[in-house]
């Protein structure tokens, strides 16, 4: 287990060190328990001091897109209820009715530093939708050319199972991968990942720095874990999925004088979930393999089956017999075993469904004559983006 715990001001002394960033670009999200004072309405107080660390980098160039929770506990405030609903139907209006005051609150904070801020709900289905998930990119992109501050929140006005605790971790990493963020900062009401829970145990010692993918931070996080806090177990999950784009991720508390700032510069606060090429590999392979919704299905022969499942090959087209379905190039799509009717895999497809209909069974030579002239792909799956499910 290789990890770095707060043990010595010379490790600590290291550990800063090894935090050397060159940040472009950071993702900032920031839960319900910080921004809502637990429950009790927005924390304007706070949200105003959150902006004024943003802004100090938004004049240094840094373009800050912010995840931001609350508008649920806003929208219960709002309408003077006791308690938080238990009825999808009440949670999806308080979500409705809260958002109004959660971005009234960050574009007034934003503006008076200058900086212009912009909405945008999304829910899991527009960012699986390879067609909404470019729509998207391209209006953030368009929205940082303009120095406009993205501020995104799950949409959990239409959502079904999405409104619940920890879901905008999720929501930030995946907001990371789509603007190829430089660095992901969580903050939280706890000072960061721990070994065991510090609240119980005083011998808890922080983990300043760790692989992304290290197995035993789910262990003390997880359910049934030492910890024992799904709002923790998220965090991590979000920090695995950052890091499959290539995102380090930071999980600090909010409550830190001028956290945000201080993480960007690199001091070590909080715990870093780090990662590297090999890392990318392993957390795009879970990432694909929790995907439940295929956009289609590649039945593959016997030979295939073989070179994916014992010899970890890629998916060459010559061993798809049948395309089923309607999907684009970079969609995710389960292989099929023919004789068995076995799900053997999933991936991403490097083909339309309509191109793949046309390069099934055929050998890599007939591209240029079949799909035109200097065609590139080569492969229906790559092994790199292609996850075991047998």
């Amino acid at each position: 287990m290789a990890v770095d715990i707060e043990n010595t001001t010379e490790e600590a002394r290291f550990v800063k060190q090894a935090r050397n960033f060159d940040i472009q670009r950071v993702i900032v999200k920031i839960g319900s328990s910080l921004l809502t004072n637990n429950g009790r309405g927005l924390d304007r107080t706070a949200i105003y001091e959150w902006a004024k660390q943003i802004a100090k980098l938004h004049k240094q160039g840094v373009e800050v897109l912010l995840v931001s929770s609350g508008a649920v506990a806003e929208g219960v405030v709002r309408m003077n209820l006791e308690e938080r609903p238990r009825k999808l139907a009440a949670l999806q209006a308080c979500a409705s009715i809260g958002q109004m005051g959660l971005i009234e609150t960050w574009w007034s904070a934003l503006i008076q530093h200058g900086i212009q801020s912009s909405q945008l709900l999304l829910t899991h289905d527009d960012l699986s939708n390879r067609s909404r998930y470019l729509n998207t990119t391209g209006a953030l992109t368009q929205l940082l050319e303009w120095r406009v501050l993205p501020v995104i929140n799950e949409n959990d006005t239409i959502t079904i199972d999405e409104i619940k605790f920890g879901d905008n971790d999720t929501l930030g990493a995946m907001a990371a991968a789509m603007v190829n963020a430089d660095l992901y900062i969580i903050l939280t009401d706890q000072e960061g990942v721990f070994t065991d829970n510090p609240r119980n145990n005083p011998n808890a010692k922080m983990i300043r720095q760790e692989r992304a993918m290290a197995d035993y931070l789910f262990d003390i996080a997880g359910d049934g874990g030492k910890l024992g806090r799904g709002g923790m177990l998220t965090k991590i999950r979000a920090g695995r999925l950052a890091a499959m784009g290539g995102c380090p991720t930071v999980i600090v508390s909010g409550a830190i004088d001028d956290v945000i700032t201080r993480v960007v510069s690199g001091e070590a606060v909080g715990t870093l979930l780090t990662t590297n090429d090999e890392d990318k590999i392993i957390a795009r392979k879970q990432w694909l393999a929790a995907h439940l919704r295929m956009s289609g299905s590649l039945l593959v022969d016997a030979g295939a089956a073989k070179a994916v499942v014992e010899h970890h090959k890629s998916l060459l087209p010559v061993g798809v017999v049948e395309v089923r379905g309607d999907f684009d190039e970079g969609d995710v799509v389960e292989i099929v075993h023919q004789d068995t009717g076995e799900r053997i895999a999933v991936g991403q497809v490097n083909f339309s469904s309509r191109d793949a209909c046309r390069v099934a069974r055929e050998r890599t030579e007939q591209f240029d004559r079949i799909l035109g002239n200097n065609e590139e792909r080569v492969v229906m799956v790559h092994r790199d983006n292609l996850a075991l499910t047998m």
